[in-house]
C-alpha cells in the first residue's frame, strides 16, 4: 500500500454512520477553507458552524481531501500523530477513541534547531513520546507483541499543536478536518529502546521560561503510550494509510497543553530519556 493511497469517495452526499449528509462540495469547501488557511497562517471561523459538519467521518473525509493535496504538491509525509488520548478529554468530547492526523517533514525538527514562531498561527504545546517503526504494520488486528516487534526505537518528543480555528473554538470535527490540529513536533536526540524504560509509570516535566508548566504520566496517554501506538496502527491499517518502516509515531500526550509564545523558552523532562531544552523564536 502506498503512502497516498487514496480514500474511498462518493458522488453528491456523503452519509455518515450516524445517517447526516453533508454534500461533496460542502467538504471540498470545508477542506479549500483550511488549506488557505495554513498556507496563508491566518484562522478562519469553526467549519461546525459555517458549514455544519459535526461528523466524525465526515471530517476524516476533509482531513483526507488535504492530505492528498499535500502530497500531490510535494509535501513528504512521515508519519501519524494520535489525539484524544486522555480519557476526561473523550468524555468532554463525547467520543470513546483517539482521533489522527498526518505528520510532514517540513515541520518535524530535532531539539538542535532553531524553529520560528511564524510558522505558526497560534501554537500550543505538549510533551509526548514519540516511535520511530523499523517495519511496516499491515494487519487490522495487529497484536501488541507484533506492534512491539515493528518499533525501532522510542524518542521524547513535543507536538506544537497549532489550531486553523480562531481562537480555538473547535469541535471534534473541526479538529479533526484540521489534521487533528497538527502544528509540527520535535524530536529529542537520544533514542532509547522500548524495553530500556517504563513508559507507562514515566514522569513528565515541563518548564517554560524557567517555571514549572506542566507535569504528567505515561499512564495519562490510554493507559500506556503503546496502547495508543497499538490503536493507530490497526486504525491505518483500516483506513488504507499502514504505518511504514521509517514512520514517525506521536503517542499522545503525556500532561496538559501550553501555549507558547515568540521568545519562550522550555525544557523537556521523561524519566528515562535524556532531557533537552529548546526555544520558540
Amino acid at each position: 500500500m502506498t503512502r497516498d493511497a487514496p480514500a474511498n469517495t462518493h458522488g453528491g452526499t456523503r452519509r455518515s454512520m450516524a445517517g447526516q449528509s453533508i454534500s461533496e462540495r460542502a467538504l471540498q469547501a470545508c477542506a479549500d477553507r483550511l488549506f488557505v488557511a495554513r498556507r496563508e497562517k491566518k484562522p478562519v471561523p469553526p467549519l461546525s458552524a459555517e458549514f455544519g459538519l459535526g461528523d466524525p467521518e465526515q471530517a476524516y473525509a476533509v482531513q483526507d481531501r488535504n492530505t492528498r493535496r499535500w502530497l500531490q504538491e510535494g509535501r513528504r509525509l512521515v508519519g501519524r500523530k494520535i489525539g484524544l488520548t486522555s480519557r476526561a478529554v473523550q468524555q468532554q468530547l463525547g467520543v470513546n477513541e483517539p482521533d489522527y492526523g498526518m505528520l510532514w517533514g517540513d515541520m518535524t525538527f530535532s531539539e538542535a534547531d532553531e524553529i520560528a514562531a511564524a510558522r505558526f498561527m497560534q501554537p500550543r504545546v505538549e510533551v509526548e513520546i514519540a516511535f520511530v517503526m523499523e517495519r511496516e504494520v499491515t494487519a487490522t488486528d495487529t497484536s501488541l507483541a507484533e506492534l512491539i516487534g515493528a518499533i525501532a526505537y522510542a524518542l521524547p518528543a513535543v507536538e506544537i499543536v497549532d489550531s486553523a480555528i480562531a481562537d480555538w473554538k473547535i469541535t471534534l470535527a473541526d479538529t479533526i478536518a484540521d489534521n487533528a490540529s497538527g502544528g509540527g513536533n520535535l524530536l529529542g536526540i537520544h533514542p532509547r529502546a522500548v524495553k530500556e524504560s517504563d513508559l507507562r509509570l514515566c514522569g513528565m516535566l515541563l518548564t517554560q521560561n524557567g517555571r514549572t508548566a506542566a507535569t504528567g504520566l505515561g499512564a495519562a496517554c490510554l493507559g500506556h503510550p503503546l496502547n495508543a501506538v497499538l490503536w493507530l496502527a490497526r486504525k491505518m491499517a483500516e483506513v488504507g494509510r499502514p504505518l511504514q518502516a521509517g514512520d514517525l509515531v506521536l503517542s499522545g500526550a503525556l500532561g496538559p497543553m501550553i501555549a507558547a509564545g515568540a521568545g519562550d523558552c522550555f525544557t523537556v523532562e521523561i524519566q528515562g530519556f535524556a532531557p533537552f531544552t529548546w526555544r520558540l523564536g
